[in-house]
């Protein structure tokens, strides 16, 4: 059986009391297979999610909730190399990926 991360959500929690994403445009740096990006990206407005590690983006599409999809899009890239201008996004997210 594989190890739950985090089951009585309290990483999910603790960054909904730091951040609101409620119709936001979020870009996501480090989203690995995409367990914080389902939890978090249902009422933001888009979701960007990245990540260097092209199975780790691969995991996460094929994980993606139906209810995320139109919404949540994914990119291999680092931080330093996602495409696109500050302007589209409203908040940029950054978590466990040191």
């Amino acid at each position: 059986m594989p190890r739950a991360l985090d089951p009585e959500n309290a990483h999910v929690a603790a960054i909904g009391r730091l951040a609101r994403f409620d119709g936001r445009r979020v870009l996501e740096i480090g989203c690995g297979e995409g367990r914080l990006t389902f939890a978090l990206a249902g009422p933001s407005r888009s979701w960007l999610a990245t990540d260097p590690k092209a199975e780790s983006i691969e995991m996460a599409r094929q994980g993606m909730p139906r209810e995320l999809e139109g919404k949540v899009r994914f990119a291999v890239a680092g931080g330093a190399d996602v495409v696109g201008s500050p302007a589209e996004f409203d908040l940029v997210f950054f978590s466990w990926s040191l």
